[in-house]
């Protein structure tokens, strides 16, 4: 079946709009003769007469009229058409898929994410919040256009970019015996009850860790799946707490805790935003790229693939 020319009912529009077939081919830069045979070949795609000639020119039919409102409304949603395609090209609309952990989620993300969304408002971003190693997993498997997390190895092929620094610190509750503190060690606060983060988290792992190289063991006494809930378990004595001195931070002053420098050198990590492959992201993901990690070229930052 043949098809509508998109070409041809512009035409079409410029010869009822101007009136003659002469003027519509100037008005478009094309030879009159070329415009003819257009709309005689429109008006057999149609089976439809839409002007009638004479030595006098041309006259639209009724038909013609019933089609230029028809023409008009077609190329109009081409434009938008168009419009919208370059819209994605360029990065002005699109979606992202971010996981992140709740390090990045509760520190730096809220803010960074909302001056994205106000320079680009039709760009969609779906989050969720995930362990570092499982963030590293979805990306290499493509179920995440961008992942941020804990710097690290997780064997998996993906290229890491330096994103932010995040400090661990002791959060006690007030009146506890390392409150007076300016620090403490991780043997110091193993004396101590802890309230850890869910299990498998890289928090617990670390920590876990950590102690077993003192010859010293974790207590857990309550595990939780957020900041939030392991601070008010703090507060409530439960026993006392790991977690990013700028998460603690957001609850100083409505909860009853405080926060104790940790002296042990993995306490100063790196997070970092982890992708496939730069180059392979879509235009709107690198955007987010680019205002998470500083406007610098891709190619001056260092890439490191793990």
């Amino acid at each position: 079946m043949t098809q509508l020319d998109p070409v041809s009912l512009r035409l079409f529009v410029a010869v009822m709009e101007e009136g003659t077939i002469a003027e519509a081919a100037t008005r478009e830069h094309i030879a009159a003769s070329a415009v003819s045979k257009r709309m005689s070949e429109l008006e057999k795609i149609l089976n439809t007469e839409l002007f009638m000639r004479s030595n006098k020119g041309t006259v639209a039919t009724a038909a013609a009229f019933a089609l230029l409102n028809l023409a008009r409304s077609v190329l109009n949603d081409l434009d938008d058409i168009f419009a919208q395609m370059s819209e994605y090209s360029s990065g002005v609309r699109g979606h992202v898929r971010v996981f992140a952990n709740i390090s990045a989620i509760t520190q730096f993300l809220p803010d960074e994410l909302k001056s994205f969304m106000v320079n680009y408002p039709l760009v969609q971003i779906h989050l969720q919040e995930r362990i570092s190693s499982v963030i590293a997993k979805a990306v290499a498997d493509n179920e995440a256009d961008i992942g941020i997390l804990n710097a690290g190895n997780y064997g998996q092929n993906v290229t890491q970019l330096p994103y932010h620094d995040d400090e661990l610190v002791v959060i006690v509750p007030v009146g506890h015996a390392l409150t007076g503190k300016k620090s403490v060690t991780l043997h110091e606060a193993l004396d101590y009850d802890f309230v850890g983060a869910h299990p498998g988290s890289a928090m617990n792992n670390q920590l876990t860790k950590a102690a077993s190289d003192l010859g010293r063991t974790l207590r857990l006494r309550i595990q939780v799946s957020s900041y939030d809930a392991l601070c008010l378990m703090v507060a409530s004595g439960m026993g006392i707490g790991v977690i990013p001195r700028k998460s603690a931070q957001l609850y100083l002053r409505s909860l009853k805790i405080r926060c104790v420098t940790l002296s042990e050198p993995w306490a100063a990590r790196k997070l970092v935003v982890c992708v496939r492959a730069y180059d392979a992201l879509s235009p709107v993901a690198q955007l987010l790229v680019n205002h998470l990690c500083g406007p610098t070229n891709a190619a001056e930052r260092g890439l490191n693939s793990v």
